[in-house]
């Protein structure tokens, strides 16, 4: 019984960004014109997609007790990017996917080389870092333009057998390549203690500085997947600062949302895609109950806002930091 009970308590966070979102989709498709039809599903899931990949990227840094203000921006160079290179021969555009997917790693070993080796805080690292890999986008792509390989696309944002959309189905694959065997390594565990109580980490021999690079390169690698299948879904890409900044706030507040402790060291990246999916279905509902487009930011405020205020609340009740994570 305790163990089960210690079990509902870790996953706790999870167990809530799964229902809030269950209970947003319901109502939405029960209010949708057309219902529960495939092609409605598909493009929910088209869209929360994008951004449920860059929630789990930046899970990976608010686990170690960090943050990645970069996360937008690695998000919108690696579109850019995808739309140079991924077109062409098959032979060509899986380079250009290969492409895609490294920039993205070496964005992320930048971001976690400067934190842990130059020891600057995250946020400023990563606002410095974002600033770059937006200029570089920029010099790329000054203007919206550039492709992408066609077939590659409409299969990636397809459905499977006419029922299941492809996007759902990569993120179960990356979930389950990259998010599980990272919880499940020593890598993983040494981020969760060094977000948990660095110093108490350090003096049990636990590799923190591996743990933070890698969660900041692997998070670099989510970001660019993203960034992939934002050309995907587009067959453009675009150098736009606001989007940028727009899905790296978003980032944060799925993660919060998917019930991913801000201090660090308490959540997981499946709460945080949850988190992803039920943000975005607030501006769906907002559109099958009629609402003006312009209070879609106040009821994202607004859940964010409930969703920060129910953790803080949860932290006062504690006695100390350590009673927080056992």
């Amino acid at each position: 019984m305790n163990e089960w009970r210690y079990r509902l308590e870790e996953q706790r966070g999870t167990l809530m960004a799964i229902a809030i979102f269950l209970v947003m989709f319901t109502i939405y498709v029960s209010n949708h014109p057309a219902g529960l039809t495939a092609n409605v599903v598909q493009t929910a899931a088209n869209k929360g997609v994008l951004l449920a990949f860059v929630a789990m990227a930046q899970t990976l840094v608010v686990i170690t007790a960090g943050i990645d203000l970069s996360i937008g921006m690695i998000f919108i160079l690696t579109n850019v990017l995808a739309s140079w290179l991924v077109l062409g021969t098959p032979a060509e555009t899986a380079f250009g996917v290969v492409a895609v997917l490294v920039t993205g790693l070496a964005c992320g070993a930048l971001n976690g080389l400067i934190v842990i080796y130059g020891r600057l805080q995250p946020i400023v690292a990563t606002i410095a870092t974002g600033a770059v890999f937006f200029g570089i986008a920029l010099l790329l792509r000054p203007f919206p333009g550039g492709s992408v390989n066609e077939d590659l696309a409409d299969m990636m944002t397809g459905r499977i057998l006419g029922v299941v959309p492809s996007s759902l189905v990569a993120l179960t694959v990356v979930v389950l390549l990259i998010w599980i065997p990272f919880r499940r390594s020593v890598i993983g565990r040494a981020a969760y203690a060094s977000g948990s109580s660095e110093a108490a980490a350090y003096m049990s021999g636990v590799p923190i500085r591996r743990a933070k690079f890698i969660a900041y390169v692997l998070a670099g690698l989510l970001a660019s997947i993203g960034g992939l299948f934002l050309t995907f879904f587009t067959y453009t890409g675009e150098a736009a600062l606001a989007s940028g900044n727009a899905y790296t706030l978003f980032s944060i507040a799925s993660v919060v949302l998917g019930g991913v402790s801000l201090f660090g060291g308490r959540g997981s990246a499946i709460g945080a895609i949850f988190g992803a999916l039920a943000f975005r279905t607030i501006g769906d509902l907002l559109f099958v109950f009629d609402f003006d487009p312009l209070w879609q930011p106040l009821f994202q405020g607004i859940v964010l806002l409930v969703a920060v205020s129910l953790g803080a609340f949860a932290l006062f009740r504690v006695r100390n930091r350590l009673e927080w994570f056992g």
